[in-house]
């Protein structure tokens, strides 16, 4: 069995920072990407920003882009997602998703890339 725990969400000012982890368990279990959605109330879940550990490949969304970083160590299965610069609109549940094995289509950028998720931490950003 795959888990997913996310951590690091919180109450922010607008223009702080926070910075999420996600830690992938289960015996033997090696993801080959990792990833943020995040889902604010009343609108659909969106991409945030991913990483293929195989050439380190890295996507962001266009509002993460120049504001978040994610890194991670892929023998830990361990995600994180520095976020700077926070907004009043990144306000959501951010989820950390994983990839166990090679898949060309869909991209990471989309929810159905992925076989495991977690349950998910608030991030709340104040104006």
């Amino acid at each position: 069995q795959v888990q997913l725990v996310e951590s690091g969400g919180g109450l922010v000012q607008a223009g702080g920072s926070l910075r999420l982890s996600c830690a992938a368990s289960g015996r033997t279990f090696s993801s080959y990407a990792m990833g943020w959605f995040r889902q604010a109330p009343g609108k659909e879940r969106e991409f945030v920003s991913a990483i293929k550990w195989s050439g380190r490949n890295t996507y962001y969304s266009d509002s993460a882009k120049g504001r978040f970083i994610i890194s991670g160590d892929n023998a830990k299965n361990t995600v994180y997602l520095q976020m700077n610069s926070l907004k009043p609109e990144d306000t959501a549940v951010y989820y950390c998703a994983a990839r166990r094995g090679r898949l060309v289509l869909p991209p990471p950028t989309a929810g159905d890339f992925y076989d495991y998720w977690g349950q998910g931490t608030q991030v709340t950003v104040s104006s």
